[in-house]
């Protein structure tokens, strides 16, 4: 695994704090009735605080089922990972972490509000406390109002962060969120992304978040996980410092298509490397 570190001309971001995600030599190794299939071999990665991590590789790459490692919906068959210096299922027990997935999975028969109060309710908050916070992550979300609508009169992007706002409701230290907006048209994907900028500079959670596009992943993140084919392995790490103030036009400066070269470079040469070991 190669590291490559890319120092364009903006302001840094803040450095980092304590390690959130430690993952040393992760291997998994699922087994179908057509034998054993190499998910993820050797994955060494390691998250700080408040960083914005992208994972992108190309299809089966093993980005979703690296995600679900580190939220304990998927067991490793070797190696070790550490979650808020906590094992993934202790994590998850102590809901470290919020999971956004690639759909909303917001509950039809249910409000905006009564989605957004589930886990809350789950964790037996009480229900004034419950309506502050569904208040406070509706406000973060640019929902407020909303709360008495159900999701089928929302549109797929209001439901998106309506989902964002749920996983966000028990204050977790970690923001999972497995290609929200891959499913969303271009113009609703990028007022998102702003969006999610936004809401990460307000709470300065740690986010990883799996991608297929490039330029999503290059306006997002601190720093950017290229993986190859599988069995998915960690190609290359990029450093992404475009600085904590990016609006959509930076997607045309020299930093940024500089830094969009050598992820597609990289996913070029992961690629490259399988095929030659075929």
């Amino acid at each position: 695994m190669s590291v490559v570190t890319l120092r364009p001309k903006a302001k840094p971001m803040p450095q980092a704090a304590k390690n959130v995600i430690d993952v040393k030599d992760l291997s998994l190794v699922f087994e179908t009735n057509d034998g054993p299939v190499n998910a993820l071999s050797d994955i060494n990665l390691s998250v700080d605080g408040g960083e914005f991590v992208s994972f992108i590789g190309p299809s089966g790459c093993g980005k979703t089922t690296l995600l679900r490692v580190i939220a304990d919906l998927e067991q490793p068959t070797s190696g070790s990972i550490s979650v808020n210096g906590m094992t993934p299922s202790e994590a998850r027990q102590k809901r470290a972490y919020g999971y956004v997935f690639q759909a909303a999975a917001l509950y039809p028969w249910r409000t905006i509000a009564g989605n957004i109060s589930l886990p809350l309710e789950v964790m037996g908050i009480p229900k004034a406390e419950r309506k502050d916070r569904i208040a406070r992550n509706l406000e973060l979300v640019n929902l407020s109002g909303f709360e008495k609508k159900f999701p089928w009169q929302l549109s797929g992007g209001m439901q998106q962060r309506a989902s964002i706002a749920r996983a966000l409701s028990f204050d977790p230290h970690l923001l999972l969120m497995d290609e929200p907006f891959g499913a969303l048209d271009e113009i609703v994907r990028d007022h998102l992304n702003e969006e999610l900028l936004k809401l990460w500079a307000k709470t300065q959670k740690t986010v990883v978040f799996v991608t297929h596009s490039i330029p999503e992943a290059v306006f997002l993140s601190t720093k950017i996980v290229v993986m190859s084919p599988r069995p998915g392995r960690i190609h290359e790490v990029i450093d992404c410092n475009l600085g904590s103030e990016r609006t959509l036009d930076i997607r045309e400066s020299p930093e940024f298509l500089e830094i969009a070269h050598r992820v597609r470079e990289g996913l070029r040469h992961g690629h490259s490397y399988d095929q030659a070991h075929l």
